[in-house]
């Protein structure tokens, strides 16, 4: 019998519709932003994609959804539900699913006429929490660069705290730990 957080599809905050990503959802946006908007049944922005998720990332992306235990540890498209109309603003979501220590990376991006506007909080604080709901996860980490301002307010806004250098040269680690370890 499956968990139902995995089968979980969509999670909701206050302002955004969170819709998993599936191979077949990827493979709609790989299809062009046409077959996106059809799929989703939302408005999809002319500069879509956001930023970091480029062509061959999204390849990257369909072909690891097609194991079921990745599911839900990928992507998360991110729907405005409260606008005019449904828009497909960006998107957040996982490096894949916990370590074997309990860490799991999310990372974000937002199409830049929605920046500044709370989006990419709201969407890690929704995920954060649907993260800690899993008992293999400890920790929450994301690796920005130390001149990206609003990507560290993102992370601040959220309670993670700097945690040293990330992985690759130039990058900062923030981290955050479930509460209820102590």
């Amino acid at each position: 019998m499956s968990d139902s957080r995995e089968s979980q599809r969509y999670l909701e905050s206050r302002r955004l519709r969170l819709v998993a990503a599936s191979a077949s959802l990827v493979h709609e946006d790989l299809g062009g932003p046409g077959r996106l908007a059809t799929a989703l049944g939302v408005r999809v922005p002319d500069n879509w994609p956001p930023d970091l998720y480029d062509y061959s990332a999204m390849q990257y992306a369909a072909r690891l959804l097609v194991d079921p235990v990745e599911a839900r540890w990928s992507f998360w498209y991110l729907v405005d539900r409260l606008g005019d109309e449904e828009t497909l603003i960006g998107i957040c979501g996982f490096k894949g699913r916990p370590d074997i220590k309990g860490s799991v990376e999310i990372g974000y991006s937002i199409l830049s006429q929605y920046r500044g506007q709370g989006f990419a909080s709201e969407a890690v604080g929704r995920l954060v929490d649907w993260a800690f709901t899993h008992g293999a996860v400890l920790e929450v980490c994301a690796e920005t660069f130390p001149h990206l301002r609003q990507s560290i307010r993102v992370l601040q806004k959220n309670g993670f705290s700097p945690a040293g250098r990330g992985s690759e040269h130039g990058v900062v680690r923030f981290a955050l730990q479930r509460k209820d370890l102590d």
